[in-house]
């Protein structure tokens, strides 16, 4: 018997086995429940994504392309999820984008509007709006997760424009809670220490940043990205039943070190 037996739910942004989402989907499968999943458009995406869910156990996987910055995309996504599973018990929000010439330490101010805007739309927006449509397919409440990174809160060389959108990201998250709290869905982000995914090695300066937590986190050393899935079936399950609106850190205790 599992913490969610019977629940169901949709993950946005496994792209390949070392996706956060994709540990977050094992843990949550693991605990019983029915995950459905996007991709990238395009066949090698598609292949790639399967890949990944497939080796998590998931045969036939719910699996359709969506490009989050199209809403079109999203509407295609969720009329679909409500013709196949009628209602959904969560949503995993684990996508971001910025432009890798601007994730280079010391090149911040040199970010153009159209990269900046770029980043606050799929990194930030992207969550309101799947949460927007997900509300009517959940009828009975249920849980939103989304992924973020402590370069929100402190400057992080490198992190850049994507800093400031994770930051809009945790921002939505609050009000998201305070909106849907009366329709008892609740919303909460996780901020996860350094995870060496394909998207983490754009970051200018990572193998530093690894290299810092590792030295300076209250544990001496870098999270494994099972960490956060076990975090994230805690917040889908009903023993985070009077949780909203938080960020929770699964960062070895990295962020309440001051030097």
């Amino acid at each position: 018997m599992g913490l969610l037996d019977g629940k169901k739910g949709l993950v946005f942004g496994v792209a390949n086995d070392r996706s956060i989402a994709t540990h977050i989907a094992h843990h949550l499968i693991d605990q019983g429940a029915t995950c459905a999943f996007t991709h990238l458009p395009g066949d090698k995406m598609e292949r790639r994504a399967r890949k990944a869910v497939e080796a998590i156990g998931v045969t036939d996987p719910w699996l359709v392309p969506c490009d989050a910055s199209k809403d079109e995309d999203l509407d295609a996504v969720f009329e679909k999820v409500k013709s196949d599973l009628d209602a959904i018990d969560f949503l995993v929000h684990s996508i971001a984008f910025a432009d890798r010439t601007y994730l280079q330490i010391g090149n911040f101010h040199e970010t153009p509007r159209n990269a900046y805007t770029q980043a606050m739309d799929i990194s930030a927006y992207t969550l309101l709006a799947m949460a927007r449509r997900a509300l009517p397919m959940m009828p009975a409440g249920g849980s939103i997760i989304a992924l973020t990174y402590y370069g929100s809160q402190k400057v992080v060389p490198g992190y850049n424009v994507m800093g400031v959108a994770k930051a809009a990201l945790e921002a939505t998250a609050r009000y998201l809670a305070f909106d849907l709290g009366e329709k008892g869905v609740r919303v909460n982000t996780i901020s996860a220490g350094p995870v060496r995914t394909l998207s983490a090695m754009a970051v200018g300066g990572i193998d530093d940043m690894f290299a810092h937590v590792e030295k300076k986190a209250p544990l001496r050393r870098n999270i494994e990205p099972d960490e956060v899935g076990k975090t994230a079936v805690y917040l889908v399950s009903d023993l985070s039943s009077g949780v909203t609106g938080e960020n929770l850190y699964v960062d070895a205790g990295y962020n309440t070190v001051g030097l």
